[in-house]
Parts: structure tokens; C-alpha cells; sequence
């Protein structure tokens, strides 16, 4: 059956308009826009908070005058939030931020309802690049919002368009290599505007990196590869909360696990969460999986892809794509051998191959999907921090890197507790007052670390029952 999302033309060498005639976007196929109506439908009953924040600030229009020029995944979700974006009064445009990870019949719905969209699945880089260029170089309109998922809008307008800061207002990014981008420009003294850091806003942390990456690492490794977990030997290098994540789920489904770590704190952390912490030369040859969460560089080089063991699953779960060291595989000696999408067989002159997924870029986004509900956690702190940004009086931000205030995190959580059905309760006025607390929050200061207690004790908990039904 013919596939009009494998036609091999370019997206740049259409010529596609949409139902009403506007011709203002770049995707790959816009027959497939009611396909792609049904996804987002689909998506927006598990993404209960925007649509309530929809219905609550749509009278207000807080984001009214806004045009916001986004990079980010497109997918379902992402169609969530920029529709929610516009029901609020902002203008949008957008690219992708990965390669791999736009869902095209997303993108077409989104063209189909008048919103300026470049992006399809298979870009190549220079495809990339263009499509951020198109977002942002457009005569008669120029954005006074960023939302970034990597920092590559961000570094495009920098270098291409540095005047047009002048009418930006803030920027809203998402990522951990983003973010780092952010801070580096601030410590330089070169960061123009206000940018609020969503990756560490606890609303982000605790829910769409860890329980996120908890479901979709072994959702994008069973799809690509059709591998069992039991039993495997799996190195997974950053504890941080994706990697927490990845560590949970792949230990519960019977894995020996690894893990590799800078920080000691994190190291620690794995120790008394039951892995064992090495150094990854100590285990490159015997492992069957290696999966990278640092949001680093040269994490795993060529020297341990050519130690590594035959049949070795080599992916990567961080956003930026320069964790695994692809750049040194596309070399003479070695052979590429495509087995399904996304999805590579780097063979050796000897015979010994690895199993090279997404080409190390973003397995979860790039190879399945991710839950839809833990998004909506994502995209209601990036709608709120947009908000903020926008409607914030001059003064009260200035050229700095800043974290979502804690009212607006505990916002975030309440608006996705009806789902569950869940009750909270109230504090007394003596209550409130013993405790020195506003009865409405912020309940806990800036400093509280949020740790996951509840899943430590159900796995020890777990562990006590297991033993007292194993017979004498």
C-alpha cells in the first residue's frame, strides 16, 4: 500500500496550500492533515491542563499582541499547546527541533488550520536549518517570544537576526542543553533578554523526565529492536532524572544495570538505589545496551564503539545528539547497513556490528512516542512561563536566566489532579500560621528538593512481600 509519507520529494520543492488558499508553511504532506486532526483530538483528553487553562485565561487572552516563534518536537502534544497558545491570542511559527521526531500528519493538521509550520520527519541538516530560518526571516512579522526545546532558535537568531532582541521579550526554554546554552550567555554578559529555565522547574524535573523517560525508554527499545530485557547487561551513563528513570524501568523488567556518573551526589544516589557505578571503559565489552542521559559531549567515543561487544544496542536518551560519537562511525573501513527506520547496523572490516539507533539522536521522541499525560505537565509550564514572560512589568526580569516561580509550578500539579479524581487537602488558619505558610501557597521554599519517597518505599515495600511469599 502506498505510503504518501514515504514520498522521497522534498518538502521544499512543493508548492501545497491549504483549504483556505494560505501556503505559509513547509511540511511533507497536507492530504494528511485530517489523519493528523484525529491525533490531536486524541491527544487533548490526556492533556487536561491546557484545555482547562484554554478555558479559564481563552476571555482574558493574556498572550493577546504575542507572536511566538517556537522550536520544539511537533508532535500531537506540541499541537496541544500551540492551538492552546492561540486560543490565548498568540500568533505562532514554528520548526522542529529534531530531525527525527516530527509526526507529519501533526504537522499537516496544524498547516490545515492556518498556523505557520517547517518541519517534517527526515530532515536533513541543511532542511533543518532552513526551517528555523523560515520561522523567523518573514517580511511583516517578527516575534517578541521564543519557546526552545535545545537552544537552536535561540543560536540561529543570535547569529543571523541579533536586531530582532531588541523587540523579544523573553525566552522560555526547556532543555537541559538548552538551558546550559542560556547560562553560558548569561555568565558571558551576552544574553539580550529575560529566559525562564522550564528543564528545572520541579513541574519538569519530577514528571516529564523521570516518569516520562521511565515508560518511553523501554516503549522506544522493544520498537526498534524487538529486544527482551531480562537478563540483559545495560550501562546507562547520568543519574540524573532521565536517567533515574531509565535505570527504574529497565531494573524492573530484570536488567543488570550500570550506570556511569560526574556528580557525586547522583553517584550516591545510584549506589543506594541498588547500581552499580563504574567507569564505562570497565564495562564497554560485556554490555548488551548502552544508553547515554548526560545532555553532554563525547559521552561514548569511538574508542568504546570499537570495544564494544557484537550486537551491541548503542542509543541515546538526552536531547542533544552529540552524547554518541556518530561522526567517527561514517568512516571508509566501516559499512552502514539500514535494518528498519531508524534503526542501523555499523558493521567492523571483522564482522562485529552495532545496533546504532536514531543515528544517537533522541530515541524516545525519534522511534515511539512518549505518554501524552506527562506532557501536558511540560507544555502547561511552558504556556504559564510564556505568559509570564509576556505580561511581566518592565523591571521585574531582567537579562538573566530565571526558574518558574514555585506558585506557578504548584498551579501546574493542581490543574492535573482532577484526572485522578484526587482531593486535596486544606490547611487550617492555625495550621497556616503555625507552619508560616499563605493557606493558597507556595508550600514549600525554593530550596526543597522534591524526592520520590513514595517510590522508594513502594519498591521496599514490594521487596518485604516477595520475601514473606517465598517459601522457608
Amino acid at each position: 500500500m502506498y505510503n504518501s509519507s514515504d514520498d522521497e520529494t522534498s518538502p521544499r520543492d512543493k508548492q501545497q496550500k491549504n483549504s483556505k488558499g494560505n501556503g505559509d508553511f513547509c511540511i511533507k504532506n497536507i492530504k494528511q492533515a485530517d489523519f493528523g486532526r484525529r491525533e490531536i483530538e486524541i491527544a487533548e483528553q490526556e492533556m487536561p491542563a491546557l484545555m482547562a487553562l484554554r478555558k479559564r485565561a481563552q476571555g482574558e487572552k493574556p498572550l493577546a499582541g504575542a507572536k511566538v516563534v517556537g522550536c520544539t518536537h511537533i508532535t500531537a502534544q506540541t499541537a496541544v499547546l500551540m492551538e492552546t497558545l492561540s486560543a490565548l491570542g498568540a500568533q505562532c511559527r514554528w520548526a522542529a527541533c529534531n530531525i527525527y521526531s516530527t509526526q507529519n500528519e501533526v504537522a499537516a493538521a496544524l498547516a490545515e488550520g492556518g498556523f505557520s509550520v517547517f518541519a517534517w520527519k527526515g530532515e536533513s541538516e541543511d532542511d533543518f536549518w532552513w526551517c528555523i530560518d523560515r520561522c523567523v526571516n518573514v517580511e511583516g512579522w517578527q516575534p517578541n517570544m521564543i519557546l526552545d526545546d535545545g537552544g537552536d532558535l535561540t543560536h540561529w537568531i543570535y547569529k543571523k537576526y541579533p536586531n530582532m532582541f531588541k523587540k523579544i521579550k523573553g525566552i522560555v526554554e526547556e532543555s537541559v542543553t538548552g538551558v546550559h546554552r542560556l547560562y553560558q550567555l548569561s555568565k558571558a554578559g551576552k544574553l539580550c533578554v529575560p529566559a525562564m529555565n522550564v528543564n528545572d522547574s520541579v513541574t519538569k524535573q519530577k514528571f516529564d523526565n523521570l516518569y516520562c523517560c521511565r515508560e518511553s525508554i523501554l516503549d522506544g527499545l522493544k520498537r526498534t529492536t524487538d529486544v527482551m530485557f531480562g537478563g540483559k547487561q545495560v550501562v546507562v551513563c547520568g543519574y540524573g532524572e532521565v536517567g533515574k528513570g531509565c535505570c527504574a524501568a529497565l531494573k524492573a523488567m530484570g536488567s543488570i544495570v550500570y550506570v556511569t556518573e560526574i556528580d557525586p551526589i547522583c553517584a550516591l544516589q545510584a549506589c543506594m538505589d541498588g547500581f552499580r557505578l563504574v567507569k564505562l571503559n570497565e564495562v564497554i565489552r560485556q554490555v548488551d545496551i548502552v544508553i547515554t542521559c548526560t545532555g553532554n559531549k563525547n559521552v561514548v567515543v569511538r574508542e568504546y564503539l570499537d570495544r564494544m561487544k557484537n550486537g551491541c544496542i548503542v542509543c541515546n536518551m538526552g536531547h542533544s545528539n552529540t552524547e554518541i560519537d556518530v561522526a567517527s562511525l561514517r568512516t571508509p573501513e566501516l559499512t552502514w547497513e539500514r535494518v528498519r527506520s531508524q534503526v542501523d547496523h555499523v558493521i567492523w572490516p571483522d564482522g562485529k556490528r552495532i545496533v546504532l539507533l536514531a543515528e544517537g539522536r533522541l530515541l524516545n521522541l525519534s522511534c515511539s512516542t512518549v505518554p501524552t499525560f506527562v506532557l501536558s505537565i511540560t507544555a502547561t509550564t511552558q504556556a504559564l512561563a510564556l505568559i509570564e514572560l509576556y505580561n511581566a512589568p518592565e523591571g521585574r526580569y531582567k537579562q538573566d536566566v530565571y526558574l518558574l516561580p514555585k506558585k506557578m509550578d504548584e498551579y501546574v500539579a493542581s490543574l492535573h489532579l482532577p484526572t485522578f479524581d484526587a482531593h486535596l487537602t486544606e490547611l487550617t488558619d492555625e495550621q497556616a500560621k503555625y507552619l508560616g505558610l499563605n493557606k493558597n501557597g507556595p508550600f514549600k521554599p525554593n530550596y526543597y528538593r522534591y524526592e520520590n519517597l513514595v517510590w522508594i518505599v513502594f519498591e521496599v515495600v514490594k521487596e518485604i512481600i516477595f520475601e514473606c511469599l517465598m517459601p522457608a
